[in-house]
């Protein structure tokens, strides 16, 4: 028998209005960059859509976001990218888009490290060879967000000396603007090897220095300030090797001098190389 009551239960849940189904999180994929002609081009590719909102600012230094610790990255300027609304990684954590921090063999765009994700929001440190305007756009099909730096300079191939899975060091090669072509082969250095160079087995020797604070050249010797924790924990080859590899390929010099954080090094003076006591084996 339906009853009154019935008959209204059954009409007010007919007349409720579906629930929505939220839409997904886009999730970062993919991490791409490119040279055009003029251009550096960053394509950051998208699941589920895109970000809803995106943004740019050049930094003087990366920070992570939460810890608020400094973030290694190479590059004469820094651009910091966020993008609200969008994850990196899958429902067990791991990051969906490869590797947290990659770099690149470009005139402009030397390293891409990422510095959050956290709470749908992304950000990434840019690190180029110089400050340039850019432009950032989207596109779909599939999902993007695109990030154009213009290079409006011309660059020349300096060698950097990286070591390879026997334990050898190989050069490659890396496009720097002149005229400081020293500072930008260190520069390139501490960035390290490409995706590529790695999946060949090249790595850098770190030696838990974080990069440098500066070279100076004068009458063939080069003094070159080492930063970060530096030491050599007992190996008979350490970033002062590599250093000393990279730069002595330059003409214009014959001698290297590293420093540690603290501005020490065994023999300061004097024609000769030279390295801190932290180095030694």
């Amino acid at each position: 028998m339906i009853t009154m009551r019935s008959l209204i239960a059954e009409t007010v849940q007919a007349a409720r209005p579906p629930v929505p189904v939220p839409a997904p999180t886009p999730v970062l994929v993919a991490i791409r960059a490119e040279r055009h002609p003029g251009l550096d081009r960053l394509v950051f590719e998208f699941r589920d859509g895109l970000p809803v909102r995106r943004s740019g600012t050049y930094v003087k230094r990366l920070v992570a976001d939460g810890s608020g610790q400094d973030v290694r990255v190479a590059g004469d300027a820094i651009l910091l990218l966020r993008f609200a609304g969008a994850d990196g990684h899958d429902a067990l954590g791991v990051p969906s888009y490869g590797p947290a921090r990659t770099t690149y063999a470009l005139p402009g765009i030397i390293q891409v490290v990422n510095t959050g994700d956290f709470e749908s929001v992304l950000s990434f440190g840019i690190g180029l060879a110089k400050r340039v305007p850019y432009r950032m756009y989207t596109l779909k099909s599939p999902s993007r967000v695109v990030v154009d730096f213009s290079t409006p300079y011309w660059t020349v191939n300096a060698g950097i000396r990286l070591l390879d899975s026997t334990g050898h060091p190989r050069t490659v090669f890396r496009p720097v603007i002149p005229p400081g072509v020293a500072r930008g082969a260190l520069v390139r250095l501490f960035a390290g090897p490409t995706a590529t160079e790695q999946a060949a087995g090249l790595w850098l020797v770190r030696s838990h220095a974080t990069g440098f604070s500066k070279l100076t050249i004068s009458r063939g010797v080069a003094r070159v300030y080492l930063t970060g924790r530096v030491r050599g924990d007992g190996s008979t080859f350490t970033i002062a090797d590599e250093i000393m590899l990279t730069l002595k390929r330059f003409p214009t010099i014959c001698w290297v001098k590293i420093y540690d954080a603290s501005g020490r090094t065994q023999r300061p003076k004097g024609r000769t190389d030279s390295i801190p006591e932290c180095l030694e084996p």
